[in-house]
């Protein structure tokens, strides 16, 4: 009988409170319902590094998206990585890759959207009943078919880069490769790479600060 591949996962930072992981496109990041969906970011961590706390994530990334992803490995560790993000004071960038041209070089997108629950996972625009994400961006390049622009979200709402992207009021362009929001098709790689991100150390309250460039 053959043996299964040992679990893997691209560990760019690993102390005793924390680690910092590169995330690949199409891994989720926490276990889903059903046996088909327990590979994820998580059970790899449990299954390569010990001691680890049941729940070791802090915050999520997208199944399709790719890049850093930093998990707890104390309890101490998680609650105050928790609370820095429950506070907004972890810093995260991102950089996509949109469908068409941007005209305007930067900006701030606020919408309200919220679940669709026809339409399980997508979020829809809704100025009522929605809760606001806000976004920062700015263009780094662009040409008639697409734009590479770098995100730093102010709030964390699900698919929120995602929707500011594609919807009209927002930069009514969406990221190469989405199914939900785009013209991609499943097994496409999303063009959502999360390429920075700095926190305070749980422990030794220094600023921590991880980069990854983006595979496209």
């Amino acid at each position: 009988m053959t043996k299964p591949p040992a679990p893997h996962l691209d560990i760019i930072h690993h102390d005793p409170h924390l680690v910092v992981i590169n995330k690949p496109g199409g891994l989720l990041a926490v276990p889903g319902r059903g046996p088909d969906k327990q590979d994820c970011v998580v059970n790899r961590l449990k299954a390569l590094v010990s001691p680890c706390l049941d729940q070791p994530a802090v915050h999520r990334l997208d199944m399709a998206t790719s890049g850093l992803m930093v998990l707890a490995l104390t309890r101490h560790a998680h609650a105050a990585l928790s609370r820095q993000f429950a506070e907004r004071l972890v810093v995260k960038k991102y950089m996509a890759l949109l469908a068409g041209p941007v005209s305007q070089t930067s900006g701030e997108i606020r919408l309200a959207f919220r679940l669709d629950p026809d339409n399980r996972p997508r979020q829809i625009y809704d100025p009522h009943q929605g809760k606001t994400g806000i976004t920062k961006w700015r263009l780094l390049r662009a040409d008639e078919q697409r734009s590479r622009v770098e995100f730093t979200p102010i709030t964390g709402r699900t698919h929120q880069l995602r929707v500011h992207a594609a919807h009209p009021l927002g930069l009514g362009r969406p990221i190469i490769g989405d199914p939900l929001y785009g013209q991609g098709r499943e097994g496409d790689q999303l063009m959502l790479h999360a390429t920075e991100i700095t926190f305070f150390h749980p422990v030794t309250g220094r600023r921590s600060f991880f980069s990854s460039p983006p595979p496209f």
